[in-house]
């Protein structure tokens, strides 16, 4: 399945607390239950006005329906052609 990397731009990011950040998860989660099992939320980081959100879905029209469900700004979504690691230099 493609995985995505959404870019959403939030000012202050960095200053929600853990209780916010719950809340968005449960929203984020409660959007997936209701698409159904073809999407799924791998992982974000959080960064100062940033959070960059990877997924693994069918296609791009999916991550941005979850977005506009949930009420996520998704300002960039970029499908992943290749990952590598450190161990791509062995």
């Amino acid at each position: 399945m493609p995985k995505y990397v959404i870019e959403r731009e939030i000012p202050g990011a960095g200053n929600l607390t853990a209780e916010q950040l719950k809340g968005i998860s449960q929203t984020s989660c409660g959007v997936l239950n209701k698409m159904g099992p073809q999407m799924q939320w791998v992982h974000s980081y959080v960064t100062t006005n940033k959070i960059y959100c990877i997924y693994n879905a069918p296609n791009e029209e999916m991550v941005r329906e979850h977005a506009m469900q949930g009420g996520f700004p998704a300002n960039s979504v970029s499908k992943v052609s290749m990952i590598i690691d450190p161990t791509t230099a062995e």
